[in-house]
């Protein structure tokens, strides 16, 4: 046995370590993020989805010109090849829509047109293929199990904006249409997160881009990562009026359970995302005369940081956006993918730039020389 395996140190969770070097986003533990350098609070106001898709894939803003050039792609790889169509048909029906997009995303690898060039421009090009066909797999598999006619895309329309009107069939009014947008570009990147980090991963064997997001999207299905808005809709369900807040969440923490929604691994202050997704909750419950379930948001946020200390992160606001933009509860995480796929993508390349396999060690901690017994001689 080698010494070199008691000296090693182990960083539960590899919290702090810095596992790659990034142009694309920084997540200060102070309160903020940044896109390439941008602040997200001057980005969220003042551009598009589609803005920031390319600055994230181009690590600069677009020109006009880049920009319609972009929107002209986007949509036109909003189409879904055909037998993968007929995949999402016969899904089954009880399964999660993750667990559909998971298996989806590796269909799409199949047909895609250039699946055996890995160059640079063409994993750009593969790239915006992603960013386009993820939400049509969303909405495709929702109309298909609400027993409704796919709808296309229209051309009139923006990136979020289109997302919305074939996830629901109708055209989203200008409350709505903002807050898809922005809710779009808060959830595009977040630094290494845990499906990010997967992505990186697999990218670093020089996989291609399909299986990196498949990766991803495993990973953003998990409760701790972005199936934490589904959690959080449940705990709104759960708690019928405001007077019941503060006993419901002394009963969470007495149990020791993990209140959804809350805290997080790097920030040390309020996460930066979470004042927008509150104004945009805030607007969309008065304009549909819901801001019961707006004030039980606030109270639960008040009375966990009063008795944790603690901020509410992403999701707790974004759970109640998709509610009042009439998304059902098992799609939250799928709306999450929708936009995050932009980021996953973007690191996928700048891994493949780096080129080098991600292989951290491990500390064992087991036993050494036991004795081997026959199968026969063991009780």
């Amino acid at each position: 046995m080698s010494d070199d395996n008691y000296s090693k140190v182990v960083i539960r969770g590899l919290k702090g370590v810095a596992a790659a070097t990034t142009k694309i986003s920084y997540v200060d533990p102070l309160g903020y993020l940044y896109y390439s350098g941008y602040n997200i609070d001057d980005l969220v106001d003042r551009s598009s989805y589609e803005e920031a898709v390319y600055l994230l894939l181009h690590n600069k803003l677009p020109t006009k010109r880049e920009l319609d050039t972009i929107k002209s792609e986007l949509f036109s790889e909003m189409f879904l090849p055909d037998p993968v169509v007929e995949r999402l048909k016969s899904a089954s029906p009880d399964s999660h829509p993750m667990e559909v997009l998971r298996t989806a995303v590796s269909h799409l690898g199949e047909y895609d047109p250039e699946r055996n060039d890995n160059s640079v421009s063409a994993n750009q090009r593969r790239a915006i293929r992603l960013i386009a066909k993820v939400p049509t797999l969303i909405s495709f598999l929702y109309r298909i199990r609400t027993k409704n006619n796919p709808v296309a895309p229209a051309r009139e329309f923006g990136f979020a904006e289109n997302f919305l009107y074939m996830f629901r069939g109708k055209v989203a009014d200008q409350e709505e249409k903002n807050a898809m947008e922005r809710f779009m570009i808060l959830h595009a990147d977040h630094g290494l997160n845990a499906s990010t980090f997967a992505a990186r991963v697999t990218a670093g064997t020089g996989s291609d881009l399909y299986s990196a997001v498949t990766s991803a999207v495993g990973t953003l299905k998990g409760p701790f990562h972005g199936g934490a808005s589904e959690s959080v809709m449940k705990m709104l369900v759960d708690i019928n009026s405001l007077d019941e807040v503060e006993a419901y969440i002394q009963n969470m923490l007495d149990d020791n359970k993990k209140i959804m929604g809350f805290g997080h691994r790097i920030y040390k202050a309020e996460d930066p995302r979470t004042k927008h997704l509150r104004e945009i909750a805030e607007r969309m419950c008065h304009q549909r005369n819901t801001l019961a379930t707006y004030s039980k948001c606030r109270k639960i946020q008040d009375t966990v940081h009063e008795k944790k200390g603690i901020f509410p992160n992403v999701d707790f606001y974004a759970a109640l956006v998709m509610h009042a933009l009439g998304v059902p509860n098992d799609f939250f995480t799928a709306f999450f993918a929708s936009s995050r796929v932009t980021g996953w993508v973007a690191h996928v390349i700048e891994q493949y730039e780096d080129a080098v396999l991600i292989r951290p060690t491990s500390k064992y901690i087991g036993e050494y020389g036991r004795e081997f017994v026959p199968i026969e001689k063991r009780s």
